[in-house]
C-alpha cells in the first residue's frame, strides 16, 4: 500500500463518519416532525373524519341496498352498484368520494401549516438555528406530508375493507373489464390504488408546501390550496377547456381505475404518475428557491 493510500484512509473514514452523522441527524428530525404531524389533535381529527366517511357510506348502502351491477348505472359514483355484491368495492367507492374534497382538505391543512404554521407560531427562526440546513428542513417537511397522504389513503382503505367485510359478502372481485380475480388479487389491486391516490395527494401537498413558504398565515395557505383544487375539478368538467385538462392537477386522480381492468391500462397510470412527478418537481423547486433565499425573521 502506498503512502498516498495510507494518508487517504483517515480522510475517507472521517468523511464516512460525517455522512453517517448527517443521516442520523436527518432521521431524528424526520422522526420529530412525523411525531408532531401525527400527534396534533387537528390532524388526528381529520384522520377520524376520513375514516368515518366509509363507515357512513357502508351503513347508508346497507340500509338502502342497490342491486349489484357494473358501475354507476344509476347515475352515482363508480363502484356504487357493486358494493352490496362485494364489500371490497366499498373501499374503491370511499376513495372516489373522498378524493373530491375530504382528502384534499386534510392534505391542505397539513401542507399549508408546514412552513406558514411554524412562521405564525414563531418557531421557524429557531428551527433554522439547528444545523440542518434549509434544504434539509424543507425535505423533511415534504416527507412528512407524503407520509400523511399515505397514512390517510391506507386508513380509508383499511376501514372500508373491514366494514365491507362485516356488512356485505366478500369474495372474488369482478373488475371493471368484467374479469374476475381472486380476493387476494383484488386486495393487492386496492393497495396499488391507495398508493396511486397517495401519490396524487402528495403532488397536491407539494403545491401546498410552495404556497406555505410564501406566507406566514396557514389559514390563507389552506384556503388557497382548496381554491386551486376546486377550480381544477370544475375546469376538468368543462368540455370547452378540454385542451388544458391533461395539465390540471386533479385530472389524473381517478385514473386508478386503470388498475381495475384486464389488462391494466398502463398508459393512463403512467400519465398520471408523470403528472404528479412534474408537479412535485415544479412546486418543490419553487418552494426551495423561495425558502433558501428568504429572510426569516419570525
Amino acid at each position: 500500500m502506498s503512502t498516498a493510500d495510507l494518508a487517504s484512509q483517515p480522510g475517507q473514514a472521517a468523511g464516512a463518519g460525517v455522512r453517517l452523522a448527517g443521516a442520523a441527524h436527518w432521521l431524528r428530525l424526520l422522526r420529530s416532525e412525523l411525531g408532531l404531524v401525527f400527534a396534533r389533535k387537528r390532524n388526528l381529527a381529520l384522520l377520524a373524519v376520513l375514516a368515518a366517511v366509509p363507515v357512513l357510506l357502508g351503513f347508508v348502502l346497507k340500509a338502502s341496498p342497490l342491486q349489484p351491477g357494473n358501475g354507476g348505472g344509476n347515475g352515482g359514483p363508480a363502484f356504487l352498484n357493486q358494493v352490496t355484491g362485494n364489500g371490497v368495492f366499498l373501499a374503491f367507492l370511499a376513495l372516489v368520494v373522498e378524493s373530491t374534497l375530504a382528502l384534499p382538505l386534510a392534505v391542505a391543512v397539513v401542507a399549508g401549516d408546514a412552513i406558514a404554521g411554524e412562521a405564525s407560531r414563531g418557531t421557524l427562526r429557531y428551527l433554522l438555528t439547528v444545523p440542518a440546513g434549509r434544504t434539509r428542513l424543507l425535505g423533511i417537511k415534504f416527507t412528512a406530508i407524503v407520509a400523511f397522504c399515505l397514512a390517510a389513503c391506507l386508513l380509508v382503505s383499511a376501514v372500508a375493507v373491514a366494514l365491507g367485510a362485516i356488512l356485505f359478502p366478500v369474495g372474488p372481485v369482478t373488475l371493471l373489464s368484467g374479469t374476475a380475480v381472486s380476493l387476494g388479487a383484488g386486495l393487492l389491486r386496492l393497495l396499488f390504488v391507495a398508493l396511486y391516490l397517495a401519490a396524487a395527494m402528495a403532488a397536491l401537498g407539494s403545491i401546498g408546501l410552495a404556497i406555505s413558504v410564501f406566507t406566514e398565515h396557514p389559514v390563507g395557505a389552506i384556503a388557497a390550496i382548496l381554491v386551486i383544487t376546486v377550480a381544477s375539478e370544475v375546469a376538468d368538467n368543462v368540455s370547452q377547456l378540454g385542451a388544458i385538462h391533461p395539465y390540471l392537477p386533479t385530472h389524473w386522480w381517478l385514473s386508478f381505475d386503470a388498475l381495475l381492468r384486464t389488462p391494466v391500462a398502463w398508459p393512463d397510470l403512467g400519465h398520471g404518475l408523470l403528472s404528479f412527478g412534474v408537479y412535485v418537481l415544479i412546486f418543490g423547486s419553487i418552494a426551495w428557491a423561495k425558502f433558501t433565499t428568504a429572510d426569516v425573521t419570525s
